[in-house]
């Protein structure tokens, strides 16, 4: 194949992994604050 090819398609790989990666960074981060509001009710301290 085509170097320039292959760059721009290695490129496009990449951004799109990191796309994912943040995706899933803000899920777990979100899954976390839920987790933590729902342990606040029970007393226990609330991390903010």
């Amino acid at each position: 194949m085509n170097p320039e090819l292959d760059f721009q398609l290695m490129k496009s790989q990449a951004s799109e992994l990191r796309r994912a990666a943040a995706e899933h960074r803000k899920v777990r981060e979100a899954e976390r604050r839920n987790k933590s509001e729902r342990r606040s009710v029970f007393g226990k301290r609330r991390a903010s």
